[in-house]
């Protein structure tokens, strides 16, 4: 086993370092080589060919699934209003309806049912635009800007427009 650690190390690391990097590449990296040595059923899994294909392949599949599983992780948009409402006022409820009010003050008035249907009634896409009497795609345009809107007034400087 450390004959195959030593000659595809650097076959996983290029795979999983096309998704992650930093620490979450050190971590999927030693996993793929962990799975290997600790589970009969993973060694099993190859069937011939070339090995050096099947474990980029694992790898990359680990990494991709490890960065969904991180992504969602990471607080909602909701609940970085509520964590900046919490640090800028001192009643936790009543700094972040007011600030929920000025994000919405700046957002085009057909937008605003939007946001109060999906980001603060957390109503899934489709209902809403039921609810709404919209296409589910034109609420989902909206959906998108209004997250890149909130992006910005959450964390000024992020210049991104038009990204989820």
């Amino acid at each position: 086993m450390a004959d195959v650690y030593h000659e595809h190390f650097a076959t996983v690391e290029l795979a999983v370092g096309r998704v992650l990097s930093g620490a979450d590449k050190e971590t999927v990296i030693h996993e793929v080589f962990f799975k290997l040595i600790a589970s009969e059923e993973q060694r099993r899994r190859f069937q011939g060919g070339s090995f050096g294909a099947w474990i980029a392949t694992v790898a990359r599949n680990q990494a991709i699934d490890h960065a969904r599983r991180r992504d969602r992780e990471r607080p909602t948009s909701t609940e970085i209003l509520s964590e900046r409402a919490d640090a800028g006022h001192g009643d936790g409820a009543a700094g972040a309806r007011v600030l929920i009010e000025r994000f919405r003050e700046g957002l085009p008035d057909n937008w605003r049912r939007v946001f109060d249907l999906c980001f603060l009634g957390q109503v899934p896409q489709r209902e809403a635009a039921a609810t709404l009497g919209m296409a589910r795609t034109t609420l989902a345009y909206q959906h998108l800007q209004i997250r890149a809107r909130l992006r910005k007034f959450l964390v000024p400087g992020t210049g991104r427009t038009g990204a989820p």
